[in-house]
């Protein structure tokens, strides 16, 4: 009897006929003879309406209660769906983040897993039951505070529950079919990818895929965990993530896996930095100690009647504000000249390992976008990726011309997006 870890999305139990549907899917699992575990996130736009409800009542929430509010949404999810399951037939027992022995650091919103001890979950299943844990949280290893994990915990957390609990495979069900060259609802012509490497789907999720997030699939990378993204809706095969094609499969790794886009990014630039060592390590050790992660990075070449350069770099929008203060109070040491705050901007990036060995790829990626009359801002480049920062009102247009520009898009039917948010 193996065993399989299954998450579910805020979509797939938007509400009491979603979770039903889930359910049903679940005891299919069990009747097929597999010992199931099942993270949930919370229904539809539940976690969206508590911040808001949360910032009504304070402008500033305090970090511990804060994710003891945002933690009841999955909460609620969990019990509907073990009732859900229960009027099936089957037995089914929730638990909560904690009870499932998620542990993690102090950092309140944003925790990171530290361990994961599912003695509690292990027991449950043995006994028959089909286990229901509430995703997107767990327990701080200092305190026993409850902590959240940030957008996409729900992922993470599922697996890392298949990581210790030797799962065969963890299924990440969404409102769409699978990962798809781009994102389905900008590019109506994406296809959905069949497999895809850790390597690819990292960089794909770092780069703004919406699909799976970065920790979830660096998790399962470190532990060999292969990740089956279907979608809730329907019955058909998904993408398989891995380091290698599952059983009989035979897939060939693409050139190109995908165009992804993010628009959740701002750019700062610190204008008038004196160009001599030390300086631009003040500039990001200012940062890092606010606790704020940067993207891209570019330094211009110093005027040379000036000796002055300007650094530019993007990070998220949300750490705009920390970010600008934590800058200000070092602006007398390291004497540049003012800062830029720019949220208008987009990151438009092209993914495959193919473009190793491939000649040309970059070339024709930056013909794609002069084509369609789209100005660059900023590149950033690794072995299998390419990165620019254009203006926002850009992004669809660039996705869509990169994605016909290398072949990608589908000669068959449209994506379909079931649930429309994604997640």
């Amino acid at each position: 009897m193996s065993l399989v870890v299954q998450k579910y999305g805020g979509s797939s139990v938007a509400d009491a006929e979603g979770i039903k549907r889930v359910a049903k899917r679940i005891v299919d699992a069990k009747k097929n003879g597999h010992q199931v575990v099942v993270v949930v996130s919370a229904m539809g736009d539940t976690t969206d309406e508590l911040i808001d409800l949360a910032g009504q009542v304070s402008p500033i929430p305090a970090g511990r209660e804060f994710d003891m509010l945002l933690t009841a949404g999955e909460r609620i999810s969990m019990a509907l769906l073990a009732m859900a399951i229960k009027n099936l037939g089957h037995a089914a027992q929730s638990f909560t983040g904690s009870q499932a022995g998620v542990i993690t650091d102090s950092v309140h919103n944003k925790a990171r897993i530290i361990d994961v001890t599912p003695g509690r979950i292990r027991n449950s299943i043995d006994e028959g039951n089909i286990a229901i844990v509430a995703g997107f949280q767990g327990v701080s290893q200092e305190g026993k505070n409850i902590t959240t994990l940030g957008r996409g915990g729900s992922d993470t957390t599922a697996v890392a529950l298949a990581a210790a609990l030797d799962a065969e495979v963890c299924e990440i069900y969404t409102d769409v079919d699978g990962v798809f060259t781009a994102d389905p609802r900008v590019v109506k012509k994406a296809r959905k990818i069949d497999w895809i490497s850790f390597e690819d789907m990292l960089e794909l999720a770092s780069s703004g895929s919406k699909v799976l997030l970065h920790r979830c699939v660096e998790y399962a990378r470190r532990y060999n965990i292969p990740i089956h993204v279907r979608s809730s809706f329907s019955g058909l095969q998904g993408t398989w993530v891995s380091n290698e094609p599952q059983g009989d499969r035979k897939v060939e790794q693409a050139i190109i896996s995908g165009v992804a886009h993010d628009t959740s990014e701002a750019k700062i630039t610190v204008v008038g930095v004196p160009d001599k060592p030390g300086e631009a390590a003040s500039i990001f050790r200012a940062i890092a100690d606010s606790g704020v992660n940067i993207d891209m990075i570019v330094q211009n070449v110093s005027a040379a009647s000036t000796g002055l350069t300007d650094i530019s770099f993007t990070l998220p929008k949300t750490e705009g504000r920390k970010a600008i203060d934590a800058l200000e109070k070092t602006r007398a040491d390291i004497g540049f000249d003012s800062l830029r705050y720019d949220d208008q901007i987009a990151k438009i990036s092209l993914v495959g390992a193919g473009m190793k060995t491939n000649p040309g790829v970059t070339a024709a990626f930056f013909e794609a976008l002069s084509d369609a009359g789209v100005n660059i801002e900023l590149i950033s480049t690794s072995e299998i990726r390419i990165s620019v920062v254009t203006r926002a009102d850009d992004a669809n247009e660039s996705v869509r011309a990169v994605h016909t520009a290398f072949g990608l898009d589908s000669d068959t039917d449209e994506a379909v997006v079931y649930g429309g948010t994604g997640r």
